[in-house]
């Protein structure tokens, strides 16, 4: 008998997805749906039992203060600097937040939603990668927001995988998707 957790509902929705169904999604989405996934590098490398590695295109500095007011329209970014790689792909970072852009585009369809975590080896070095929720019906290239809170930096290269995203069920696709101003964002 299987564990009470293990309920027939659980295990139908909101299960993450496995490595089978993300390429299967990947490689050969149904019908009028873009793939899961664009921008790989290497499927092979990227693509985890549960997840799909996301690698380092850009890293850029936070120059001025944003704003976040109760109505969309007090909302502001801060202005970004591109920070250039070395002649070997590597970039040094000191402590302070750093915002990543990365390689690959992801398409949510409305039967999903993402969440991302970081590789323990960022953890491992004083390192934080923060993250938000992918809505169903997102389609664009992701950023994350990188803290080096190791006091000595930390040395990073371009097209390093950083961050693993989880693609999990809903119990019913949404029947209208993500329509926020990042919608289709550097594509």
């Amino acid at each position: 008998m299987a564990p009470r957790f293990l309920h027939r509902g659980f295990m139908q929705f909101g299960a993450a997805l496995e490595r089978a169904s993300i390429l299967q999604l990947v490689n050969d989405p149904p019908a009028g749906q873009l793939p899961l996934v664009q921008g790989l590098t290497s499927l092979e490398e990227q693509l985890q039992p549960c997840g799909v590695d996301f690698s380092l295109l850009r890293v850029d500095r936070l120059t001025t203060a944003g704003s976040m007011g109760s109505n969309p329209g007090d909302r502001s970014l801060p202005e970004y600097e591109p920070l250039r790689f070395d002649a070997d792909g590597w970039l040094f970072l000191e402590a302070g937040a750093y915002l990543m852009t990365f390689n690959e585009v992801v398409n949510i369809p409305l039967g999903l939603v993402a969440l991302a975590c970081p590789r323990s080896s960022l953890l491992r070095s004083g390192v934080g990668l923060h993250t938000a929720i992918w809505d169903p019906g997102y389609s664009g290239r992701s950023q994350a927001m990188l803290i080096i809170y190791n006091a000595a930096g930390y040395r990073l290269q371009q097209g390093a995988r950083l961050m693993q995203m989880i693609f999990f069920r809903l119990s019913q696709p949404v029947e209208e998707g993500y329509q926020g101003q990042y919608q289709g964002e550097r594509p």
